[in-house]
C-alpha cells in the first residue's frame, strides 16, 4: 500500500491523500488550499493524482479545505463516486455553491485591479462543474459497513467535528491480505454543544490522523464562556462593537447555542447579536434535515433566540457599520480572508473601543493569522488599516480535538491491538511532532509525518 499526501502535509489546509494498492486507488478528501492567492491558486489548479484513474473519493466532511476542490477534480476528468455521509452531502452542496460564488467575485475583483491588458483571471471551476460534482455523491449511512466493490468496504463513524463529519474505516482486500485503514478526517472534541462525541474505533494496520491541536490543551468550555461574557460586558461599557469572524458551518451554530445558554442564565449584557452570514442561515436548514447527526433534538435556529437577528441583505450588512451603541457581529469567513467579515474589520479595527474575537484556527498567510500574531497594521480590501481594537483569541470553541481529546480517542486503538503504521497529517510541524511522540509506543513502526507529494509504502 502506498500513501501520498497531496495536501494537509505539514500544514492545516488543502486536505488530500492518495491511497494506492494493487486493486484500488482512492483519494481521501479533496480540499482547497487557503492562504496567499498566487501560491494557493497554483496548488489548487494542478492535481498529482491523475483524476481519471481514481476508483473513488472519500469525503470526510464539508469544510472547504476538505471538499472545496472536488469540482475541479470532476472538471479534470474524475467520473467515479464520492462517498460521504448523508449530512456531509447536503453540507457540501451548500458550501461548494458558496465557494464558486466567492471565486467568481475574487476573479472579478482581480480583473478590475489588474486592468484590461492583464491576462484573464478565471475561477478554478464554474457552477456547472459544482452541479456535476453533486451527481457523483454516493451517501452511506453512518455506523454501518458498506461493500462498495470487490476489494473495498467502508464504514463512517461520527467524528464530532462539524455536522456530518466522519471518521472513515476502510477494509481493503487485495486477495493476498486484508488491510484495515482508519482516516480520522478532522477529529472533534468531547462534551461540545450540538454534536456527538467522536466515535472510538478499534485497532488498524494504517492510521491517517489529524494533528491540528495535538500540542495544545483547549481551555474548558466554561472558561470560554467566562471570557466571552467579560468581552461583551466591556463592549457594553464602552459602547463598542465586538466582531467575531466565524466559519458559517459549525462554529456559528455552536456559538449561537452558547449565546442562548448564557442569555437564559442571565449572564449576558443587553446588547444585540447580528448573524451576518447568509451561508450560516442556509446551513441551519441542513441541521434540521439531519436530526440523527446531532446530539439532541433541539434545532439551532437563529430566529428563536431573543436579541439575535439574521442579516439577510448586503444593504443591511453595510448599515451595521454606521450603527451606534454596543453590539456584536458574527460573520464569515473564520480566517478573515473572504466575505463580509472584511468590511466589518475595516470599520472596527481602527477604534480602540472595539474587540475582535478570533474563535478558530488561523492558517498561515491569512488575515486572521496576522491579527492573532499582533500585527499593528493590516491590508484589507486594498486599504492599509491600523489595528487599535483589542484582538482576543478564544481557543475553547475549537472544533478540533486537542492533546487530551486525541489521547482519549486513541486509547480504544491501543486497547484493541494498537496501530501498525501512523501517518500524521493536517498539522503544522510542532503539532505533528508532538503527536508522533505521544503515540509512538503504541505503533509497530515509527509514525510518519508526510512531506507534500512524497509517497510512503506502508
Amino acid at each position: 500500500m502506498k500513501i501520498t499526501s497531496l495536501g494537509a502535509a505539514g500544514e492545516v489546509t488543502g486536505s488530500q491523500h492518495l491511497l494506492e494498492t494493487d486493486s484500488v486507488r482512492l483519494l481521501l478528501d479533496c480540499g482547497l488550499f487557503q492562504g496567499e492567492r498566487a501560491e494557493t491558486y497554483a496548488k489548487n489548479a494542478h492535481f498529482f493524482c491523475e483524476p481519471e484513474q481514481l476508483d473513488g473519493v472519500i469525503l470526510s466532511h464539508g469544510h472547504i479545505d476538505h471538499c472545496g476542490n472536488l469540482p475541479r477534480l470532476v472538471k479534470q476528468g474524475y467520473e467515479g463516486p464520492i462517498f460521504c455521509s448523508p449530512a456531509t452531502a447536503d453540507v457540501a452542496e451548500v458550501m461548494l455553491l458558496d465557494s464558486v460564488h466567492i471565486q467568481q467575485e475574487d476573479a472579478a475583483f482581480l480583473a478590475d485591479r489588474l486592468g484590461p491588458d492583464a491576462p484573464p483571471v478565471e475561477p478554478l471551476y464554474t457552477e456547472a462543474d459544482v452541479r456535476a460534482t453533486f451527481d457523483r455523491f454516493e451517501t452511506l449511512e453512518t455506523g454501518k459497513w458498506h461493500r462498495v466493490g470487490k476489494p473495498l468496504r467502508i464504514r463512517f463513524q461520527h467524528a464530532g467535528h462539524i455536522l456530518g463529519a466522519s471518521i472513515t474505516e476502510l477494509e481493503i482486500d487485495d486477495d493476498r491480505e486484508l488491510r484495515r485503514v482508519v482516516f480520522t478526517g478532522d477529529l472533534g472534541r468531547c462534551g461540545m454543544p450540538l454534536l456527538p462525541d467522536p466515535t472510538r474505533v478499534e485497532a488498524c494496520d494504517v492510521l491517517i490522523i489529524e494533528s491540528t491541536y495535538a500540542n495544545a490543551v483547549h481551555p474548558a468550555l466554561s472558561v470560554l464562556k467566562d471570557q466571552l461574557v467579560k468581552i461583551l460586558n466591556r463592549a457594553a461599557e464602552r459602547n463598542g462593537r465586538v466582531i467575531i469572524p466565524a466559519f458559517s458551518l459549525g462554529r456559528t451554530q455552536t456559538l449561537l447555542a452558547i449565546w442562548r445558554e448564557l442569555q437564559e442564565s442571565g449572564r449576558l449584557p443587553d446588547i444585540p447579536l447580528f448573524i451576518d452570514s447568509p451561508l450560516a442561515h442556509r446551513l441551519d436548514a441542513v441541521y434540521e434535515r439531519h436530526p440523527d447527526a446531532v446530539k439532541t433534538s433541539e434545532k439551532p435556529l437563529f430566529d428563536d433566540v431573543p436579541n439575535v437577528s439574521t442579516i439577510r441583505t448586503q444593504r443591511d450588512s453595510m448599515a451595521l457599520n454606521s450603527r451606534q451603541g454596543a453590539f456584536a457581529v458574527v460573520a464569515a469567513s473564520g480566517m478573515c480572508e473572504h466575505g463580509r467579515i472584511r468590511h466589518h474589520l475595516l470599520h472596527a479595527l481602527p477604534d480602540e473601543r472595539n474587540a475582535i474575537v478570533l474563535i478558530g484556527f488561523q492558517a498561515r498567510n491569512t488575515l486572521g493569522r496576522a491579527l492573532s500574531e499582533g500585527a499593528r497594521t493590516v491590508s484589507i480590501l486594498g486599504y492599509e488599516t491600523p489595528v487599535r481594537a483589542n484582538v482576543e483569541t478564544l481557543s475553547g470553541l475549537s472544533a478540533h480535538a486537542d492533546a487530551e481529546d486525541i489521547r482519549w480517542w486513541f486509547r480504544q486503538l491501543t486497547e484493541t491491538g494498537g496501530v501498525g503504521q501512523a501517518l500524521i497529517v493536517h498539522g503544522e510541524p510542532q503539532a505533528a511532532t508532538a503527536l508522533a511522540e505521544q503515540i509512538r509506543d503504541d505503533c509497530n513502526e515509527d509514525p510518519i509525518i508526510p512531506v507534500w507529494r512524497k509517497s510512503y509504502t506502508v
